[in-house]
C-alpha cells in the first residue's frame, strides 16, 4: 500500500475515534449513564494507534521530508504542536475515565473529550487535503517505496501483526456498544 493510502487510512481511523468521543460526550450530556471502559478503550486507541504509531511514524519519517524541502514547514509545525497537545488531552481522558460517576469527573472527562475533537478535526482534514497529497512529489519512487514499507515495518513492530486491523475492530467494537455502527442511522428521512 503506498505511504500516503496508509496515512490517510490511519487518519480515517483517528475520525472513527472521534465520532466515539463525539457520540459518548452527547450521552454524558444527556445524563446517561455510560462504562468507563468505552473512553479507556477509546482513549487507548488514541494513545497506542494515534500518538504511539501513527504520530510519531509522521514526526520521524514525514514531517522531515517536508523541513527538508522547504515545504509547508508552518503546517508540520503545527501538526507537531497538536500532536503534544493531543497526548496531553488522551491523558486527560484516561485519568477522567474512571471516576465518571463523580459529576467533576464527568465534566473533565467530557471536556477532554471536546477539546480532541476540536482539536483533530481540523488538523486532519488539512493532513489529508495538503499535505499527505503532496508527501509523494517531494521524494523519488524509490524513497516514496521505502517509507511504505517502513511504516508497515515500524506498525508491525509498534502494534504487532495486523496492528490497523486489530486497532479498527477495537473501534467498531466500540461503535457497537454507543449504538453508532450502523450507518443507516444518519441518513437523513426523505
Amino acid at each position: 500500500m503506498p505511504a500516503s493510502e496508509r496515512l490517510m487510512r490511519d487518519n480515517a481511523l483517528t475520525s472513527r475515534v472521534l465520532l466515539l468521543y463525539g457520540a459518548a460526550e452527547r450521552r454524558l450530556g444527556q445524563g446517561e449513564d455510560l462504562e468507563s471502559g468505552i473512553f479507556l478503550q477509546s482513549a487507548e486507541v488514541m494513545r497506542d494507534f494515534v500518538h504511539g504509531y501513527h504520530e510519531k511514524i509522521e514526526e520521524d519519517e514525514v514531517f522531515p521530508v517536508f523541513k527538508k524541502a522547504g515545504r509547508m514547514v508552518d503546517l508540520v509545525t503545527a501538526f507537531q504542536n497538536q500532536h503534544a497537545a493531543g497526548r496531553q488531552l488522551t491523558d486527560r481522558i484516561i485519568a477522567a475515565a474512571p471516576g465518571i460517576a463523580n459529576s467533576d469527573q464527568r465534566k473533565a472527562l467530557s471536556d477532554a473529550m471536546h477539546a480532541t475533537i476540536t482539536l483533530y478535526g481540523p488538523s486532519l482534514a488539512r493532513e489529508n487535503t495538503d499535505l499527505l497529497p503532496t508527501l509523494r512529489s517531494l521524494m523519488t519512487p524509490t524513497e516514496f517505496d521505502a517509507l511504505a514499507q517502513t511504516l508497515e515495518k515500524a506498525e508491525s513492530e509498534k502494534l504487532g501483526a495486523d496492528g490497523f486491523d486489530k486497532a479498527a475492530k477495537k473501534v467498531e467494537a466500540i461503535e457497537k456498544k454507543l449504538g453508532i455502527h450502523d450507518l443507516s442511522q444518519f441518513a437523513p428521512k426523505t
